[in-house]
């Protein structure tokens, strides 16, 4: 039979699965439109789909390191309380391991897990808890040595906030007070030159503004942005801030006491730029019952 857009429309529209799956579903079932819904909930995909467009701001953020090699991946989910389930946990761990090995976060969802993609990993769990999920975000460093810390552990390697520091020099110990002082602080970059030119741009113009708005003469005020744009920069690069541990010393400072260069580092926050919605979780439960 054969399978027409308006047949793969309906189907689409029935159960929420994409496009090419329901075209498959249509085509592995002669065209019978329930078969299809039945072969596509058998699948998970129906159920997966129909979740695909709710909000997943919660979630972890799961940390591999193998030698001087490190990997932050966040996965998301749409309640803390899955973020809480061991088979979550046990699947962020998996992932974060399969990241070790690959380059980005497009080559991450099309690796190799247990015999399926990581992506279709992420599907199976979605009809199995019943919440929409993503692999939303990863970050990869090096350096002679890489240290790892997480802020509000859920697990052995995954929370709220995992943070990896690259270092040539130094030791460990010193590596995981920077970690932490980098969760606690989120720098914006790691130093001056690394700092993204449309930022300082943007603050440099709201000094002027407010400079000016002092009404002292053209020489002073050029004085005035100078000195608050030096501070700025100490307080949004990780090099220029006070040590948390020390605040006597900047970051940059206490790295030369220990010995170590920081070559960089990676802060990934779950839900870091998610616009969070209000669901609704009883009446999507009253819904379901339904039939809807």
């Amino acid at each position: 039979m054969a399978i027409t857009a308006a047949m793969v429309k309906e189907l689409r529209d029935t159960t929420g699965a994409g496009m090419m799956d329901a075209k498959k579903a249509l085509t592995e079932n002669d065209g019978d439109m329930n078969a299809a819904v039945d072969w596509l909930r058998t699948k998970g995909l129906a159920k997966a789909a129909k979740k695909s467009g709710r909000t997943a701001a919660e979630g972890l953020v799961a940390v591999q390191v193998e030698g001087g090699r490190g990997v932050a991946v966040e996965v998301n989910s749409e309640t803390d309380f899955v973020a809480k389930n061991a088979d979550f946990q046990k699947m962020v761990s998996d992932i974060a391991g399969v990241a070790l090995g690959v380059s980005d976060i497009e080559a991450l969802k099309a690796a190799d897990l247990g015999g399926k993609s990581v992506n279709d990993v992420i599907t199976d769990k979605v009809a199995t808890i019943g919440e929409n999920m993503s692999v939303r975000r990863m970050a990869k460093i090096e350096g002679q040595s890489v240290v790892s810390y997480i802020h509000n552990a859920a697990a052995d390697g995954m929370g709220k906030i995992g943070v990896l520091v690259a270092l040539n020099g130094g030791d460990e110990a010193f590596g995981r007070q920077v970690a932490m002082h980098i969760a606690a602080t989120n720098p914006a970059a790691l130093n001056e030159a690394s700092l993204d030119a449309e930022i300082v741009e943007k603050e440099r113009q709201i000094q002027i503004d407010i400079a000016r708005e002092s009404g002292k003469p053209e020489q002073v005020i050029e004085k005035m942005i100078e000195g608050r744009m030096r501070k700025f920069m100490a307080e949004v690069t990780l090099l220029g801030q006070a040590f948390v541990i020390n605040p006597d010393l900047t970051v940059a400072q206490a790295a030369k006491e220990a010995g170590a260069e920081i070559a960089g580092y990676v802060r990934l926050e779950v839900g870091e730029g998610i616009e969070k919605k209000d669901e609704d979780f009883a009446a999507e439960v009253a819904k379901t019952a339904a039939g809807g």
